[in-house]
């Protein structure tokens, strides 16, 4: 893939919540996401990567961590004109390659629809992993 037109960013502020709210739209879990809980969701994620192709946002990811020992990602989109080309590798390479969290020995995620995708960067799904929800979450 020529990866030429797209431009990558690491840092919150080149990211517009009606930009994210606007990708959210293609993701089942997404949908039910409020203008002010995306503003709130940008402003307390401690990393939010993003993918530009010609000034529209096209990829997104977010990690929230404490940048020694743990790490979560989240919220994994790509625009569907642009998957199946590598972007989403490209931007997950570049997720989890930066400086500031390529040394975090534990990165966890919550998708079970990304596991096939996520394999090769070490992520596993464990058996008897046992995950608790302080109340259930509901989407739209």
């Amino acid at each position: 893939m020529d990866l030429s037109e797209y431009t990558f960013y690491d840092n919150k502020l080149a990211i517009a919540p009606h930009e994210v709210k606007a990708l959210y739209r293609f993701i089942w879990w997404g949908k039910s996401r409020t203008d002010e809980g995306i503003v709130r969701m940008l402003d307390n994620s401690s990393m939010c990567f993003s993918v530009r192709y010609k000034g529209q946002l096209v990829g997104f990811c977010r990690i929230i961590t404490d940048f020694v020992y743990r790490a979560s990602l989240w919220d994994i989109i790509i625009h569907p004109d642009h998957q199946g080309q590598g972007l989403g590798t490209a931007l997950m390479n570049y997720a989890l390659g930066h400086p500031a969290i390529k040394d975090i020995p534990l990165i966890i995620t919550y998708t079970s629809d990304l596991y096939p995708f996520l394999e090769k960067w070490g992520f596993e799904q464990l058996p008897g992993a046992v995950l608790l929800l302080r109340s259930p979450i509901e989407y739209s």
